[in-house]
């Protein structure tokens, strides 16, 4: 049930993903009045289930997002189906619904979106045959027919990490200039490499069946590997005039903290290459360090009351 309008929470998390949920796992058990407000649309929802989350490896995503939510809110968190549309520099946050909650601190938790390379049939077969990391679904594909599209300078790096799960390996240049050296290093582990633009992913009867380039040929493969742009849902930090690093990621202390008063961040939206597990664990190292900054605050308003 929504709360009233204009309620104050001692933490509002925006982003109700596995980061921003343990998050609320944390504080709840602190004792802290929490709201977790998400719009519903979790990066690996194309995906049919997350691996590497100890004792959760295999389950699909929506279900590992309902069981956090229960777990949160046995604690008291109040979950918000909604959209944020605007984060204020008092630390309002207004959503969709014309409902505005405030917060004595901010979390954002909200995560990134993939953004693909522009070759027809990617988009339709990520998270099926078509992937970008081994270490999520590297066990399940292994030893079958692999390709790596390269569509970064970071492509090559890729096919020798991908290499470990399958040596039936065809690495597929694309729009990329490889190095002789990077050449030398691919073939000498048995990979082959394929010159020329890709114009399509091949599709028969709901799967990869291979590669097609823009002269024809036409390369067999089950399953293609790909390097996304990683594109983080940073808007409402930058709202607030949060400050970005030198590579234009916003910038966070060890703790989570932004340089905004009161504003912190964890999971994807600062750190683009944290799996799932490692998205958990900084938001609870996080939480806690933010809820010993709230009780400093309480405790010395205790005292200043005295």
């Amino acid at each position: 049930m929504l709360g009233t309008m204009n309620e104050e929470f001692d933490v509002v998390i925006i982003g109700g993903g596995v980061a921003g949920l343990s998050a609320a796992l944390v504080l709840g058990r602190a004792r802290r009045k929490v709201a977790v407000i998400d719009g519903g649309t979790p990066r690996n929802a194309p995906a049919a289930h997350a691996h590497g989350f100890l004792t959760r490896d295999g389950i699909p995503p929506k279900e590992l997002l309902e069981i956090g939510r229960d777990e949160v809110r046995a604690y008291g968190v109040e979950i918000i189906d909604d959209v944020v549309h605007r984060l204020r520099h008092d630390k309002a946050v207004e959503l969709a619904s014309g409902r505005v909650v405030t917060g004595r601190r901010i979390v954002v938790t909200t995560g990134l979106a993939d953004e693909l390379p522009d070759v027809p049939g990617v988009a339709e077969r990520f998270g099926a045959d078509v992937l970008h990391c081994p270490y999520c679904h590297g066990w399940e594909v292994r030893d079958q027919r692999f390709g790596v599209l390269a569509t970064s300078d970071k492509a090559v790096h890729q096919a020798l990490i991908v290499w470990q799960w399958s040596k039936d390996l065809t690495f597929f240049t694309h729009t990329q200039q490889i190095s002789a050296e990077d050449r030398e290093k691919l073939t000498g582990l048995g990979i082959r490499i394929v010159d020329g633009k890709v114009s399509e992913l091949a599709v028969e009867d709901d799967k990869l069946t291979g590669v097609r380039l823009v002269d024809g040929e036409f390369v067999e493969r089950d399953v293609v590997f790909v390097g996304p742009k990683f594109v983080p849902h940073d808007r409402l930090l930058a709202q607030v005039g949060c400050a970005r690093t030198e590579t234009g990621s916003i910038a966070v202390d060890a703790q989570g903290r932004t340089n905004v008063d009161g504003v912190w961040a964890a999971g994807n939206v600062v750190d683009p290459m944290a799996q799932l597990v490692v998205a958990a664990g900084d938001a609870y190292r996080m939480a806690a360090a933010l809820n010993f900054d709230l009780v400093l605050e309480d405790q010395g308003a205790t005292l200043a009351s005295a």
